[in-house]
């Protein structure tokens, strides 16, 4: 039975996983992770690369528990196209700024940041500050000792083979521009750096500023991210690194990690930062973890061995009985998705290429089940997906009266499997069960009739995580753009 509005339920059952020194509060897809605090509670923002809408609002009384409330745009800014990347959050002078990256239109990565009374908006977006002809990415905003405005940010020369200094330089109040010269602060020298630094964070303690920053390779199979600590009495330098870093390194449980911010709460520190889980790997993507520190006596910064705590695991579920779809779901940055909801049913525009319309939530687990509804026959190709990006999917959906499973791999479709004439029946129902994130199977059941496979062997899907980003699991539409396909609920669990 439909409730009047869309609802997500989640079922919280505490897996028998423990997490020594690192807490998971921010499951699923969350690089990048930024922290601020805004009265008596923490808000926070993840990059979403090229998942749109663009960058998750959320927000958190303990900085455990968070509550996702909005995203900063449901609309590309005029100046960028994609690489929705490294929101830093802030708060200035009742104002909340968002410091971002992104592509710029015919040009390389660039700076903007974007302005709101509220962190949950809605943002006005300032344009770019940044954009040097390697890239510019990952601002911090700093005052110095005077109370100077300053932006912190990274060139990005690792993406044509050179250095990557970090940089600062004065910024306007009203953050609509940046004066003065840049000053060099310190670049990628150590070893374990691999010649790349990034991601900085700095918090003024004591006589020092410090730099809490993001070292080697983020992502992907082969990454060996870690983080360091440099510090200065002033804000421009000299900078001194930590002689014991990296700081923070893979663990048996999380791998890579780094890339955050340091925040305070009740006269403690705490550093929210992103990892890959290693039961889940690259496919549910860089997740947002939490782990105290304190400075210490001879003025340095050391992470504190937390207590074990234990990870929640969560179903969710959406009737589409309202009037907006929930803020879990996604879609490809690059195609211009569109849909109905109205009866408790989601209808989704169809698009003509190979990867169609889709909307999609991100996986969060190892293992996990996603189910759909398929309202009616739909002159679309019309079923439930596995997605990596626009040309790495796998999926399964009714065409014509037959069901077809189907891999998408390099932009390059291949038939996996068709059953032929068996999509007669109607509401239809599909089903994905995925095992160890990389291996798919699919099924389908006619009205209330029993779930069939529809292929023996399980789809391999380990070709599908883009470098940079997770799988998301949804529903799938392709066909010309007056074609339709309509879906009565979703649930992931």
């Amino acid at each position: 039975m439909k409730l009047l509005k869309t609802v997500i339920f989640f079922f919280f059952l505490f897996s028998p996983c423990f997490l020594k020194a690192q807490q998971l509060v921010l499951p699923g897809d969350h690089p990048d992770p930024s922290v601020v605090k805004i009265g008596d509670s923490f808000w926070a923002t993840a990059t979403t690369s090229n998942w749109f809408p663009a960058f998750p609002v959320y927000q958190s009384k303990d900085l455990k528990h968070w509550t996702k409330k909005s995203v900063v745009f449901k609309q590309r800014p005029e100046w960028a196209d994609y690489y929705f990347w490294a929101p830093e959050i802030t708060y200035d002078n009742g104002k909340v700024y968002i410091y971002y990256t992104a592509h710029k239109k015919n040009g390389n990565l660039c700076i903007g940041a974007a302005v709101a009374d509220r962190p949950d908006g809605e943002y006005t977006d300032l344009g770019p500050l940044m954009c040097q002809e390697d890239g510019s990415i990952d601002a911090f905003p700093m005052r110095d000792k005077n109370g100077k405005l300053y932006m912190i940010w990274k060139e990005d020369g690792n993406s044509v083979r050179k250095p990557t200094p970090i940089w600062a330089m004065e910024m306007k109040e009203d953050r609509t521009g940046l004066i003065g010269e840049k000053k060099e602060l310190f670049r990628g020298d150590q070893p374990w750096e691999n010649g790349l630094v990034e991601g900085v964070s700095m918090v003024r303690h004591g006589e020092y500023y410090y730099a809490v920053y993001a070292a080697a390779a983020c992502c992907g199979t082969k990454c060996n991210y870690g983080t360091g600590v440099a510090r200065s009495k002033d804000l421009l330098g000299p900078w001194e690194k930590y002689a014991q870093n990296p700081v923070l390194a893979s663990t048996a449980e999380w791998t890579c990690p780094g890339h955050g911010t340091v925040v305070q709460k009740d006269g403690k520190y705490y550093f929210l930062y992103h990892g890959y889980s290693a039961a889940e790997s690259v496919f549910a993507g860089r997740q947002g973890l939490l782990q105290e520190l304190e400075f210490t006596k001879d003025g340095w910064i050391s992470f504190k061995k937390d207590a074990p705590v234990a990870v929640k695991r969560t179903t969710k579920s959406d009737n589409f009985s309202g009037s907006e779809l929930g803020l879990d779901w996604q879609w490809s940055i690059f195609k211009d998705v569109k849909y109905q909801l109205a009866g408790g049913v989601l209808t989704l525009d169809a698009l003509p290429d190979i990867s169609g319309a889709y909307i999609a939530q991100p996986v969060l687990y190892n293992s996990y089940t996603a189910e759909t509804v398929l309202t009616s026959a739909s002159a679309a190709e019309a079923g439930i997906g596995i997605i990596g990006d626009d040309k790495h999917l796998v999926y399964a959906a009714v065409k014509g009266t037959d069901i077809v499973l189907k891999s998408v791999r390099n932009g390059e479709v291949t038939v996996l499997k068709t059953l032929p004439g068996v999509a007669t029946q109607f509401p239809l129902r599909f089903r994905l069960e995925a095992s160890r994130n990389a291996s798919f199977t699919f099924y389908y059941a006619p009205d209330k009739g029993a779930y069939r496979k529809i292929s023996a062997e399980a789809a391999d899907g380990s070709f599908l995580p883009p470098w940079d980003r997770a799988l998301r699991v949804g529903m799938i539409a392709i066909g010309e753009k007056d074609k339709k396909a309509s879906f009565d609920s979703f649930t992931l669990k």
